[in-house]
């Protein structure tokens, strides 16, 4: 290796102040390490860990570094590759922009050990020790007085074997320890960092195996439904989500954005990260992830949202003007061209929203409970009829299965209004019975009747049936009557247009022929709404004292 000592291109001190520890995360160490491994034209990326020893390696065969590039790039902080140009030398959009994105491979280990070749050319690099680091920092030591320790090529064993160039990274002692376990790396690598939409020649494998999107395997088979915004043709989509409950819909949104959101049946498949993580709508520039869960920056507060992931690509926000905060994620949030596409996408959730509510409801789901784009009455019974259709199912490999569903499906509209208008009738008719007992009104001979008939028709049924037991929770005459009879005592008929007894008599046809549960037709429905208006009114006038006339 040449024999040059290296330096870092930036006053300690301020290297210390912009942020050793910026980046604490495992997993953003590994994406900065990537993501440099993109921008150098990888088209592998390998990443060792070994637990005993908390320690990993990083290797690619990207175009790697000379001693100047090592001197002069890698150790000068801030120094951003968007100097040379937008893109590499094989096409690929930069994802490194600030240049400071390396204080995350900087300050996450004792010891971090650096190699990198040209082709044909000779390993350049050196040694960054933290404790080391710390003491020249704190002795106020100028770069030019910290060097760099010389590698040593052994302690990379077998890993420059036929590396022809790139560079090999090694994390000596990991300083917050590895923690997270190889089936979390995968999925978190496979989220964010597989680059589908920019080079399908770009492989990153974790201790050997390769990350491909079967390690989201699990996230496609809970996956309900889909928006694809502007028709993204991605392989995620097209190869895993093949399972939905409905056929995915198109977002249309300014021509440069790019992406899809999804959702979950349970909101508990998106903790797929940690216990108390979850995956969202994530933004990504070039690439990048910029910004997790997007959502949280759209003030819409709807629990619905907790179903939600996907996303977007925006590349538009990496342009002449610096929209990023100094962290590896985030952007300036009043950034105008930002305000601007989040209340574009503002816009866009609300139609999703919609469609999330009809498609959950449609699939026998509960929908968005906070929508006002029902009724809340019919919301609930929406709610009531799956929980009661559900127990109807037919296994899935019956021949009937199809046949069965269409009939649930069939009966959901006609079985919203019934079990809305059965409610209201009970409701409405033992206020009444109450109204009644309270103000000790006498039982005409016409009543008596009733009452007499229904008791006798229900006693021979109980015979009929070898029923002992009793079936009202109060026996007296008055659980008899249904609203005509009662009306009649409550609100004595003043005139054919008058007064509750007039509503009670046209109720009361379709009120028997609901508790039969027949189907109704569409002018049952709408002459039941309309006098059930009426007879609504009339009971709260006469609970509160004053009169149920028109």
């Amino acid at each position: 290796m040449p024999n040059k000592n290296f330096t870092f291109e930036i006053s300690l001190s301020v290297l210390n102040h912009l942020g050793r520890n910026l980046y604490r995360s495992f997993v953003t160490v590994l994406g900065e390490a990537i993501s440099n491994s993109w921008d150098a034209d990888a088209k592998n990326v390998q990443i060792d860990i070994d637990r005993e020893k908390n320690s990993f390696f990083i290797k690619d065969d990207g175009i790697g570094m000379t001693a100047d590039d090592f001197q002069n790039k890698f150790l000068k902080i801030g120094y951003s590759k968007r100097r040379e140009g937008s893109a590499s030398p094989k096409g690929r959009p930069y994802i490194g922009r600030k240049g400071i994105g390396k204080l995350a491979l900087l300050s996450c280990a004792d010891k971090i050990h650096v190699i990198s070749k040209t082709k044909r050319g000779k390993y350049v690099g050196g040694i960054i020790d933290n404790s080391g680091l710390t003491r020249a920092i704190t002795d106020d030591l100028t770069p030019n007085e910290y060097e760099l320790g010389k590698p040593d090529l052994a302690v990379f064993g077998s890993y420059t074997d036929g590396h022809e160039n790139g560079t090999i990274i090694y994390f000596e002692n990991v300083t917050e320890g590895i923690k997270n376990s190889f089936d979390f790396l995968k999925k978190v690598i496979a989220l964010y960092f597989r680059f589908s939409l920019l080079d399908e020649s770009f492989n990153i494998f974790l201790d050997g195996e390769k990350i491909t999107l079967d390690h989201l395997k699990e996230l496609a088979e809970k996956t309900q439904f889909l928006w694809k915004i502007n028709d993204l043709d991605d392989p995620y989509i097209n190869e895993k989500l093949t399972n939905l409950k409905e056929p995915g819909k198109v977002i249309e949104m300014d021509a440069n954005v790019k992406g899809f959101i999804a959702s979950v049946s349970k909101p508990r498949y998106l903790k797929i990260i940690t216990v108390d993580e979850r995956i969202g709508v994530d933004l990504f520039v070039n690439g990048r992830l910029r910004e997790r869960d997007i959502l949280k920056h759209i003030p819409m507060a709807r629990l619905a949202e907790n179903y939600f992931y996907g996303q977007i690509h925006f590349n538009d926000l990496d342009d002449e003007k610096d929209r990023f905060a100094t962290a590896r994620e985030g952007i300036i949030a009043d950034d105008p061209k930002y305000k601007e596409f989040l209340d574009g996408l503002k816009k866009k959730m609300s139609e999703i929203l919609d469609d999330w509510d009809k498609w959950r409801i449609k699939n026998r789901e509960e929908g968005d409970q906070e929508s006002g784009r029902i009724s809340r009455k019919e919301r609930a019974s929406l709610g009531l009829y799956n929980a009661v259709s559900e127990k109807y199912g037919v296994p899935e490999d019956s021949k009937n299965r199809k046949k069965v569903e269409s009939w649930v499906d069939g009966l959901r509209e006609d079985a919203v209004f019934n079990f809305e208008s059965y409610a209201e009738c009970f409701v409405s008719e033992n206020l009444v019975r109450n109204y009644v007992k309270e103000k000790g009104v006498l039982l005409t001979q016409e009543e008596e009747d009733i009452i007499e008939k229904w008791r006798d028709r229900e006693n021979e049924n109980k015979i009929k049936g070898n029923i002992n037991i009793g079936l009202r929770q109060e026996d007296d005459d008055l659980s008899y009557l249904d609203m005509d009879p009662l009306a009649k005592l409550v609100d004595p008929q003043r005139g054919p247009a008058h007064g509750l007894t007039n509503d009670a008599k046209q109720y009361k046809p379709i009120r028997d022929a609901l508790m039969h549960t027949a189907l109704l037709t569409d002018e049952a429905k709408g002459k039941l709404a309309s006098v059930y208006e009426n007879i609504k009114a009339r009971i709260r006038a006469l609970l509160s004292g004053g009169r149920s006339s028109s």
